[in-house]
């Protein structure tokens, strides 16, 4: 019987052969070309060619090798659910029918594979209890986060006041000082919030924007990614009768898979306490 392979175990393979690759050829062939032109083996417009070749090469290799990723894992993972959402997050592949996502390269063989693995996702996943979650939880603001981010905002401003005095540069440091200043202070607030924004344990769910609700009350709890140019931000959200919840946890002092890991141990144990 073939053994499962764990999200996680699949996930870091998937960088292994997929991302490294792709980040070896889209810096390493630029590297190159500026020792070559360092060595005058190469003309210096060499080193502008360079960057596009390097970013040719390395699309060209995440859309081969994402498609033998994509067959090694879903044969081998059980949560299918859980690993597609995680590749996505950790920006492995791309969200179905996203145009970047209909560039990965398939044989005709490897398409009809991907489409009997597709089968897989109409079974749910199959969670376990993690013991070592606690009777309850609460989540607040990291200070150590917000307090780190509002130096670097604060830098941004004292970058701003550099470039108006060394370049007279009015508009572009104005702007380094109207947003530092405002994020500064935006995560100096949160830093200073003392009540917990999120409250969780076998019974149900609070959160700083919905009041207590049991778990029989709510439907579709679940972590996501919303990305926002080159970042993106996780969200807790769930739906309850009345309305639904989205509360953004990438300020909090928890991470989106330790949050994704409480919602299913609690879900499970209230279904073994009160079935």
């Amino acid at each position: 019987m073939r053994e499962e392979i764990s999200v996680n175990k699949a996930i870091n393979r998937g960088h292994l052969i997929v991302n490294i690759p792709v980040f070896l050829s889209m810096f390493g062939i630029p590297s190159l070309a500026f020792y070559l032109s360092h060595k005058s083996l190469i003309p210096n417009w060499g080193i502008g060619i360079s960057f596009i070749i390097g970013f040719i090469v390395a699309w060209l290799i995440w859309s081969f090798m994402i498609t033998k990723w994509r067959i090694w894992a879903f044969e081998n993972v059980r949560n299918v659910h859980e690993l597609k959402k995680r590749a996505i997050a950790e920006k492995l592949i791309w969200n179905d029918g996203k145009i970047f996502e209909k560039t990965e390269i398939r044989s005709s063989k490897q398409k009809r594979k991907l489409k009997l693995l597709e089968k897989k996702f109409e079974k749910k996943d199959v969670f376990k209890e993690d013991y070592s979650v606690p009777k309850s939880k609460k989540i607040f603001y990291s200070k150590t986060s917000n307090l780190i981010q509002m130096f670097i905002m604060l830098a941004c401003s004292v970058f701003g006041i550099f470039l108006i005095l060394d370049s007279e540069s009015y508009i572009i440091g104005g702007l380094f000082i109207v947003a530092g200043i405002y994020f500064a202070f935006e995560h100096f607030k949160k830093s200073t919030i003392s009540e917990p924004q999120i409250k969780i344990d076998d019974k149900g769910i609070e959160t700083v924007n919905v009041n207590f609700k049991n778990w029989n009350e709510i439907k579709n709890e679940e972590v996501i990614f919303i990305n926002n140019g080159k970042t993106s931000n996780a969200y807790l959200n769930f739906d309850f009768k009345e309305g639904f919840e989205s509360l953004e946890i990438t300020d909090f002092n928890i991470t989106p898979k330790e949050m994704e890991n409480l919602l299913r141990t609690y879900r499970i144990r209230n279904d073994k306490n009160y079935s």
